[in-house]
């Protein structure tokens, strides 16, 4: 018996399917994709939409050595936490797979995330870590201040402004979005149909001609100030005037116009040159009763309902005292940084985009925050310049993007060893396999994740660490 079964064991990956053959699947679990991950014949198989303990019909859609894809075509048994999506694409783009779900199991499917990671990179003494339960939204909806919209004209000649369908890099028209800040969408559909209007050229990837991509709305939760940026292929926005002018007359909340140009077929999103077409550069957020000031490229969390509580949390878990000092790595535009100045002796930042660095220095100035400042270039380089020179610090708080901390940053965090030291992650994963080499140092005290992005299968996490 035991060689019968390591020899199914070993031609479990082998199974015979082709393309758009229909299989039945029981959903086992969440991915980190929020997609549906079940078996089929012993191979493991992700299907976007489906839920846990469902039965669902799929249609092979992709066949790997290790995994399947499906589409989903039927449910035979429907998991009793499925809810009606409040938008009509979102099992459709990006931003949306957990809309599907009930609110109160997408929080426990979360923690759950973060318990996975953790097992899966095994950081010392995981299996004892305090993963606290997910803080959620009240109304998780309505909360992104910020819209990314690609701009196309359909073969009926309407243009259409949204999201890439899931794969694909054809834009799916959305005219709502019930994730999204309302007064982001009424400014992107009136200046879709200012576009349409007025005859400008939107961008056509497949000749790489046109001129108008993206267009991004950014509204200010606190102050109610929008700005608008237009990111164009071309060096010159046609009929900027005629449309300028309507923005002021249609939409007087719009306080800053930006023109961003990306020429050529990069994928990334934003180019290199930004100018100011009408208004202000900046616009105002107010955070924890400070003033930020932002420009079009300065990094902001998307949720600013959540924000407020996501630093009063970091700040509770540094357990920070008037005497010390605290660097703020990833700083942005210093906006955890500051809240936190006024209860330690002094705040040092440090980003690597020069128009961040500025701006984390003038909401300093505005701010009348005078043990704050902040230094354009890399954490890991910044921080042995500052110890040659006799200062140490006691405190440090990192919120890094998806890929986590550089390893040099990791290497100059062991030899430095901060007293007490915050981690603000927005990705399990490269927070599970940063922490294999910080607790060589730190012992992990708690992980507290928080739902910045409801309806999205991502989590923000505050890690408290105290060194051993």
């Amino acid at each position: 018996m035991k060689k019968q079964r390591k020899q199914v064991s070993k031609h479990t990956g082998d199974v015979q399917v082709q393309i758009n053959q229909c299989v039945t699947v029981t959903i086992k679990r969440l991915g980190i994709n929020g997609e549906g991950v079940g078996y089929y014949r012993r191979k493991l198989i992700f299907i976007p939409g489906a839920l846990p303990n469902e039965v669902v019909q799929a249609n092979i859609s992709e066949i790997k050595p290790r995994y399947l894809r499906g589409i989903i075509q039927q449910i035979d048994k429907k998991s009793p936490f499925r809810v009606v999506p409040r938008d009509d694409y979102a099992e459709t783009v990006g931003g949306l797979e957990l809309e599907i779900l009930d609110y109160p199991q997408q929080l426990k499917f979360k923690r759950d995330l973060v318990k996975q990671a953790l097992s899966r990179y095994h950081p010392r003494g995981f299996e004892k870590y305090d993963v606290r339960p997910v803080i959620g939204m009240q109304h998780p909806y309505e909360y992104r201040n910020k819209a990314q919209f690609q701009v196309r004209t359909a073969k009926d000649g309407h243009v259409i402004a949204g999201l890439y369908r899931e794969g694909t890099h054809d834009v799916v028209d959305m005219e709502t979005c019930a994730v999204q800040d309302p007064v982001t969408m009424k400014v992107m559909r009136a200046v879709v149909q200012m576009v349409q209007e007025l005859g400008i050229p939107t961008y056509d990837e497949e000749n790489n001609t046109g001129i108008l991509k993206t267009i991004m709305v950014r509204a200010a939760h606190n102050t109610d100030q929008v700005q608008l940026v237009f990111i164009t292929h071309a060096n010159k926005l046609l009929k900027q005037h005629q449309l300028i002018w309507r923005i002021a007359a249609e939409l007087p909340e719009v306080t800053s116009i930006m023109h961003n140009v990306n020429p050529g077929t990069s994928p990334l999103i934003w180019g290199d040159k930004t100018t100011r077409l009408a208004g202000t550069e900046t616009i105002t957020e107010k955070i924890n009763g400070l003033a930020f000031a932002l420009s079009a490229r300065a990094f902001l969390q998307l949720n600013s309902i959540m924000t407020p509580k996501l630093y009063q949390l970091a700040g509770q878990a540094l357990e920070l005292a008037p005497t010390d000092r605290l660097v703020d790595a990833y700083a942005g535009v210093g906006t955890i940084g500051l809240t936190l100045a006024k209860q330690v002796a002094e705040v040092r930042g440090m980003e690597t985009i020069p128009e961040a660095v500025e701006d984390a220095n003038q909401n300093a100035l505005t701010n009348q925050i005078d043990n704050a400042h902040y230094f354009t270039g890399k954490a890991e380089e910044l921080l042995p310049e500052w110890e040659a020179d006799g200062w140490y610090p006691d405190a440090l708080v990192v919120d890094p993007p998806r890929v986590g901390l550089d390893q040099k940053l990791i290497d100059t965090i062991l030899a430095t060893r901060p007293r007490k030291f915050v981690y603000v992650s927005c990705n399990q994963s490269t927070l599970a396999q940063d922490l294999v080499q910080l607790t060589k140092e730190y012992k992990v005290d708690y992980l507290q994740p928080v739902d910045m992005l409801p309806q999205t299968p991502h989590v923000e996490i505050v890690v408290k660490l105290t060194l051993k």
